[in-house]
């Protein structure tokens, strides 16, 4: 199921922070119009369904594991490469 997302700050948040730019504020006022716009745009945020978040933990766990056996390999060859040019401990 796709959901719309909407990206773009109401038109109410957009008119109070040009209202409030206008007239000079003290740190107080300027830190509660902060949290007022950090409210505001936490409510247009959607959580995953637990179908969504099982998907998106899956495919994490598998890209994960891809990169690990790549530096697992990487890691590997280059042992082997130093191996030849210095020769084995003890040989």
């Amino acid at each position: 199921m796709t959901r719309k997302v909407i990206d773009e700050p109401s038109e109410d948040v957009v008119a109070n922070a040009k209202k409030e730019r206008e007239a000079k504020r003290g740190p107080f006022a300027r830190f509660s119009l902060f949290i007022k716009q950090v409210i505001g745009e936490l409510r247009k945020v959607v959580t995953p369904t637990r179908k969504e978040l099982l998907s998106y933990t899956g495919v994490v766990l598998v890209f994960v594991i891809i990169v690990m056996a790549l530096v697992w390999a990487l890691d590997w060859v280059f042992a082997l490469g130093v191996a030849y040019v210095f020769g084995t401990p003890g040989g």
